[in-house]
């Protein structure tokens, strides 16, 4: 660990948000580049615009592969997009919007131009799709912006398929490769309508947040956790939850609080990760540091990441939980609580948990 591991950011750490929002629209990537060309991790595309990773041409390109493949897939219901609090997530939706309003796309954002939690983007593809079976073409599918903890100056772009989850390797690659293809022909076969062309009839919106929140019950027993008086301390580090864990307890009737509601695309108010940069990561005890040290005052606390797809889990008696751990414990107690679990129900898990 190195010596500043935890301790509160310092305006030297801070990013130029106006630097990097123009370095998206100015700097044009080089296809003949490794680390300038379309490449998905975990279901999407990350860099920054500053290192040429990151820019205005990888979105538009990446956008319209993702209009061919839907097509080659017979998806034709609606596009769910959502993005979260990073600087570069905003320009980066607009750039989507231009793509897929430009091909006659469905899309659907969010009814108060908030930010959105990927299980919110998620829960509103798996509601649409319920009674779709899984071959017919009328399935929805989305997109969220995001680079999920990875530091502020980055920019992600992920897809996620009818089934609601990250898209497999087979997706991902046909979309980076016909993305890499488009820009290296100077995105010759993007369609585009300008931004400021787009009136409100070619873009729809969905309330995720009220519909993800309603329905928590199907799947959580908020009454048990009412019942016991938890306090519970919710930090969404800056991220898309934010306004999701006030109505949770608003709306369920929980003692909850969130302990920082503040949203700065600086990340001014973070810890530093153990390598001094600053990174949502609610795993990292560094990171976390701000939350740890409020243990003593909520039965449990818990830490987001930016899209809140990552969870960290805090207790007065053993401060920052592995989160491998804590989802044991969950799963130990829903095998002796859930009502309808056999003893041939199964639980799934990906590699890395």
């Amino acid at each position: 660990m190195t010596s500043r591991a935890g301790l509160p950011a310092e305006e030297s750490d801070l990013i130029d948000v106006d630097e990097l929002i123009a370095a998206y629209y100015d700097r044009i990537p080089d296809p003949k580049v490794s680390t300038e060309r379309v490449v998905f991790g975990t279901s999407g595309h990350r860099g920054s615009s500053l290192s040429g990773s990151f820019n205005e041409q990888h979105i538009l390109a990446t956008t319209q592969a993702i209009v061919d493949y839907r097509t080659a897939q017979g998806i034709t219901g609606p596009l769910f997009l959502g993005r979260d609090t990073h600087a570069l997530s905003r320009p980066a939706e607009r750039s989507a919007i231009e793509v897929l309003v430009a091909n006659d796309v469905d899309v659907l954002v969010d009814s108060r131009d908030a930010w959105v939690p990927t299980p919110a983007l998620s829960h509103a593809i798996l509601t649409y799709n319920r009674d779709r079976s899984d071959d017919e073409p009328g399935r929805a599918d989305g997109i969220v912006v995001t680079p999920s903890h990875n530091p502020p100056r980055d920019g992600g772009f992920k897809y996620n398929p009818p089934h609601g989850g990250p898209a497999d390797t087979d997706a991902t690659g046909w979309i980076a490769n016909r993305a890499n293809e488009l820009i290296e022909a100077g995105l010759e076969g993007v369609k585009r309508t300008r931004f400021a062309d787009i009136d409100a009839d070619g873009l729809g919106t969905y309330d995720f947040r009220d519909g993800y929140v309603r329905d928590l019950p199907s799947i959580i027993d908020v009454e048990a956790i009412k019942r016991a008086g938890v306090r519970i301390g919710a930090d969404p580090l800056g991220g898309a939850s934010v306004e999701y864990w006030a109505l949770i307890g608003e709306m369920h009737g929980l003692d909850l609080t969130v302990v920082n509601p503040e949203v700065d695309p600086t990340w001014r108010f973070m810890t530093l990760d153990w390598d001094e940069k600053i990174r949502m990561d609610p795993s990292s005890p560094s990171a976390m540091a701000s939350l740890v040290a409020k243990k003593g005052d909520y039965d449990v606390l818990t830490g987001n990441d930016a899209d809140a797809d990552r969870h960290g889990i805090v207790t007065p008696d053993a401060g920052l939980m592995n989160p491998n751990h804590y989802l044991a414990v969950a799963i130990d107690y829903l095998f002796s609580h859930r009502e309808g679990w056999g003893r041939d129900a199964a639980i799934g898990k990906t590699l890395v948990s």
